[in-house]
């Protein structure tokens, strides 16, 4: 697998449940995120050959991919319309890749695991029916490590960027907010811890130097509003294996909004 450019990896926002096939209050809510969403596929020059994906809906032992060659969908989300449940997403899986992943991990000393029977999450198809509608990019999952260690993402994620000069779009798909017992609260004593941790996670992420971004990754939790942001912090956790992924690539930010009062930030390591 031979590319022509080295891919850039991305941590994406990946909305609440099957937030952008459903009407919501209000209309807009989730539109500024669907568009960027949209976007992500012409903005990267050129289509990947397959996509590794860590979402903050699958813990392991071990970080163990999903190896299933047509993988269905799992609707793990709970209380949407009816017809959120009958959503499609028939984009492959691509064993071969898999094995590929659990080769790299092994080389850095991680031990993984493998799955051939579980289905894309929430945290895939939501999102990705939106980057690819067409379904025509191969799909990789790969699990949380259980320990929930930002350091040990951030190895991870390291062990695995040689696959970005070999085609392969390495994502994350989390939030950089996910309080959910806070979210649908709408006021300043909700909304400032968010503003505060959004400012840190940002300069944390453009911090040029790799040694002191991986630091300051890595000990995320000390910064202002970090835990009321993520009381479980499964949902920033694929931003650190986004930025491991990265090597000496600059981080930037490339989507931002508020939502209901939140700061939501995506972000992309390299051009």
């Amino acid at each position: 697998m031979n590319a022509t450019k080295r891919l850039p990896t991305l941590f994406i926002p990946h909305g609440g449940g099957p937030c952008f096939f459903m009407e919501t209050q209000p209309r807009d809510l989730w539109d500024k995120l669907a568009e960027y969403l949209k976007g992500i596929d012409g903005s990267l020059g050129e289509k990947p050959k397959a996509v590794l994906l860590v979402s903050g809906h699958w813990e392991e032992p071990v970080p163990t991919v999903n190896a299933t060659a047509n993988p269905p969908l799992l609707f793990d989300y709970y209380g949407f319309p009816e017809h959120t449940y009958k959503l499609t997403y028939p984009a492959p899986g691509l064993p071969v890749l898999a094995n590929h992943v659990r080769e790299l991990l092994a080389q850095a000393g991680i031990a993984s695991g493998s799955n051939d029977g579980r289905g894309f999450d929430h945290g895939v198809f939501v999102p990705f029916k939106l980057v690819y509608p067409d379904a025509d990019v191969p799909i990789v999952q790969l699990s949380l490590h259980h320990s929930l260690d930002a350091a040990i993402h951030l190895q991870i994620g390291r062990a695995l960027a040689p696959l970005r000069d070999a085609g392969v779009l390495i994502v994350g798909s989390g939030m950089s907010y996910h309080n959910l017992r806070e979210m649908f609260q709408d006021a300043p004593r909700f909304n400032e811890p968010a503003e505060q941790f959004d400012a840190w996670l940002t300069a944390a992420v453009t911090e040029p130097d790799m040694a002191e971004r991986e630091r300051k990754l890595a000990s995320w939790q000390q910064a202002p509003g970090a835990m009321r942001c993520h009381p479980r912090p499964e949902h920033l956790l694929p931003l650190m294996v986004a930025a491991g992924a990265a090597g000496g690539d600059v981080g930037w930010r490339t989507f931002n909004d508020r939502i209901l009062g939140k700061m939501i930030s995506g972000f992309q390591f390299g051009r």
